[in-house]
Parts: C-alpha cells; structure tokens; sequence
C-alpha cells in the first residue's frame, strides 16, 4: 500500500500550516488572473509520473493561490465557515472510500443517512419521511421536480410527456435551477410560470391561483408549485401555509426550495419562516449553507414514502444483490456511485446537537442585524431593502456597487457580492459563518466603505450598468 502511517501524518501537518497559520495571517488572498495562474502553476498532465512529494509541492501551489472561504472575510456566497468535526468527517470519508448506493458498500453509513432523513423529515413535520442526499441543492431541486413530474404525468419517465403540455410554478426570484431542471425533465423552460413578488419578495399566492387556474382552463397540467424558502439575493420566504391552500385545491404537487433557508427551522425564533413546510410534498436542504458542513451537501426529503422510488429505481442485478430497498439509497437517487455526504453532517449535528445549531442561527440573525444597523446610521449608505433572512442588501450612495465588490476581491481586502434588486446593482453581504463576531461586521462595513470611498461616482441601475456606464 502506498499510503502510509507516517506519510500520512507528514501531509497532514503540512496541509495544517498552507490551511490554518496562513488563513489566520491571511484571510482573503488578492485576485489571480488566470494568466498569472498559468505562468505559475504547472496544470499540464505529465507523460511520466513524479513522486508524492512534488505531488504534494504542486498541490501547495495550488491551494496557496486558492481563493478562501472559511475565513471571517470571506461574505461572497451561502456557505463559510468550518466544522472541525464535520471536516474530519469528510476526511475519514475520503479515506474509507465508500460508495452509497448499497448497505452492503457502505454498511454504517447507510443507516446514518436514514436517521438524518428521518430526524430532518421530522424537523419539516414529516412524520415518515423519504429522501436521498444529492450533490447541491441544484439536484435536490432536479430530483424533486423529476418526482412531480411523475405525479402530474402518470408514465411520464416510460413514455415521455406524450403530447402533454405541463407547467410549473415559481416566484421570479427563485434560484436558476428551477427552469433548468424543468428543461431536464421535459417540462420545458417556456412553461414555468414566474409569479411576481410582493414588496418583500414572496410570492403572490393571489397570481399563482390566477396562474394555475388560466392553464387549467387551457389544456395545461401543473405539474408543480416550486415554494422558495430564501431567495438568494433579498432572502425572502415564499408564504408556504398559504400556497399549499392551493396546491392542495388543485392537487399540484408543493415542492419547497429550502436549500438556502430550510436550516432555520432549526432555529426556535425564526422557524416561523417555514411554517406550513409540513404541507409540501417535497423539500431541498442545503446542510452546507447556514449548518456549516463542508461542500456539499444537499438533502432532498419526500412527505410520502416511495415517490422517490416510483420515478428512480432501476433493475440492476449486479449492484442490488441484497438487503430491501430501503437499505439500498441508490434505488432513489439520481446517481449510481455516490461520495458519503452523510457522516461529515452527522459528526457535526453530533457535536452541535440541535440546540447548538439553533443558537448558532440565532447568532447569524444577530450579526445580520448588527449590519442592518449599520447601514441605519451610515448617512453614506442607503438600504435596498427588507430582508427575512440574514442577507443585507444595499448601496454606497453615489458609487458603483459591482465595482467595489471587483476592487476589494483584488485588492484581498475582502470577498463580497452584489445583485440586483428594484432593477439596481446592490452589495448583499451575507452571514453564514458562525465564527464571525460583530468586530468583523464592523471591519467588514469599514472595508467596504473604504473601498467605496477610492471610485468615482456611479450609476447602480442595471441598464446603466450594462451600457458600461
């Protein structure tokens, strides 16, 4: 065996110092340039092999020149931070090397994915719930919406959509992975529906019933109402309770996008947010955003046993040789191998129980305010607008909101992003991480500011901004 006790140890050790001293002397690296990365990284694949240690020499290159995430400056996507418990988790996973799809592969791990299936159904009000984990909340979407398709349309995964148009339902800002898995299954981009928002940004069950009712009256099968539990940009909750008065009405499958949000149905303040997620059929589950796991992973959970099953399972005598079906996750998923992203979430709910997870998203909505206030009180900044989750969304008077955001990312000052809302370009600066303290929301408003402070005056409205001006 190649692999070693003792190597091993030696590149761990080093992996400790390129990771942790350097990110705690630099939390966010300057930008490269893909050309600089060329000239100083060797990317070529080599004819003949080099030994582990230059291995290991040109694998430091890389990750010292790899942008960095879990860093108390790093407010750029919905992830950050790093569970150490989770993280050797994932470590040990890669070591062991199992693959999901049977018990008979990965033994234990089997029945650790079942019992977060079963404790996260019960957190969603499912009473026996069903599900799969999946690479990305992306393919928890997709398999949802597969599912759906399936009930809207029976023998639609045998014979296709034969001649039937169906639609889905969705808010106009729900993730981009909603039309794409619709182009996927056959749905079609041109048939999911986008419903306006209210001033908060949820959904207008009011048009949604105008909506579904207008196909109906057309010929046309609603296939499925995708509910978003926070949006990426302002962080808005669609009104679930409410919708699923009328997907239940017009029996319409409810599948509810809380790939960003579902995690705060962990939180005793804030679950609120998710109330009526135990009328969906179907919900996606980002562990890796607000619980801190590392990337990914994504759980698609079903209300009713057997739907997952019904759309996926494939006859396949040569991997499914024993043990019953619910033993055998590969039978409902998407994948056939499939890398163990269940253990690394279960070692941190271990270490957090779910008091631990409900305090930590406490603390993100308090430093979540803590930035809010500080937008209050800055004459320089103004509030774009209302946020329900922990994103904050605003504007440096008079300065471009994009290029502050490219500045500081160059500068290695800090990385942040921006989006649109009301039809302008905003910083949304987003807190995931619960190892941020209200001394690096200061620094990281001071930065910002600073940043602002260098560039000329600019137009943030979006078609400004895409004439170049």
């Amino acid at each position: 065996m190649d692999l070693t006790a003792q190597q091993l140890h030696r590149d761990i050790e080093l992996l400790s110092r390129v990771f942790l001293e350097s990110e705690a002397e630099t939390p966010i690296l300057p930008r490269f340039s893909p050309e600089q990365l060329r000239e100083e990284i060797e990317f070529e694949i080599p004819e003949r092999g080099v030994d582990h240690d230059e291995v290991m020499r040109r694998l430091m290159a890389i990750f010292d020149k790899t942008p960095r995430t879990a860093t108390n400056r790093f407010f750029n996507q919905l992830f950050g931070g790093r569970d150490p418990s989770a993280t050797v988790a994932e470590v040990l996973s890669a070591l062991a090397n199992n693959s999901m799809y049977t018990f008979k592969a990965a033994g234990p791990h089997i029945l650790i994915e079942r019992e977060l299936i079963r404790h996260m159904g019960l957190k969603m009000g499912f009473d026996d719930a069903e599900g799969v984990f999946a690479p990305g909340g992306s393919l928890s979407n997709l398999t949802a919406v597969l599912v759906a398709r399936d009930h809207a349309l029976e023998g639609a995964g045998d014979r296709g959509l034969d001649g039937k148009t169906l639609a889905l339902y969705t808010s106009e800002d729900s993730h981009y992975s909603i039309p794409k898995a619709a182009a996927i299954v056959g749905i079609g981009r041109d048939n999911v529906r986008s419903i306006p928002v209210d001033d908060l940004g949820r959904m207008r069950v009011d048009l949604l019933r105008e909506s579904i009712e207008r196909d109906l009256a057309d010929g046309v099968i609603p296939a499925m109402v995708n509910a978003t539990a926070g949006t990426t940009v302002p962080g808005a909750f669609d009104p679930l309770r409410e919708i699923a008065g009328v997907t239940r009405e017009h029996g319409v499958w409810l599948h509810v996008d809380g790939a960003y949000g579902g995690s705060i149905i962990l939180s005793p303040t804030h679950r609120h947010l998710l109330d009526g997620s135990e009328l969906a059929d179907s919900v996606a589950w980002d562990a890796h955003k607000m619980m801190g796991v590392p990337l990914t992973c994504s759980v698609v959970l079903f209300r009713e046993r057997g739907r997952a099953a019904a759309s996926l399972s494939e006859n396949a005598e040569y991997l499914f040789q024993q043990d019953d079906d619910d033993l055998n996750p590969g039978t409902r998923s998407l994948q056939c191998g499939r890398r163990n992203d269940a253990v690394k979430l279960w070692a941190a709910w271990q270490r957090n129980g779910d008091e631990g997870y409900g305090e930590r998203i406490e603390n993100l909505f308090a430093l979540a305010r803590r930035a809010r206030e500080i937008v209050d009180r800055e004459p320089r900044l103004v509030l774009s607008c209302e946020s329900m989750s922990v994103n904050v969304c605003f504007e440096v008077v008079g300065k471009p909101s994009d290029v502050i955001c490219q500045r500081l990312d160059e500068s290695g000052k800090l990385k942040v992003g921006y989006g649109v809302v009301g039809g302008r370009r905003i910083i949304r600066i987003v807190f995931v991480n619960p190892d941020l303290t209200t001394d690096d929301v200061d620094q990281a408003f001071a930065a910002i500011l600073e940043g602002a402070a260098a560039l000329p005056e600019g137009d943030n409205a979006v078609e400004a901004c895409a004439a170049g001006v």
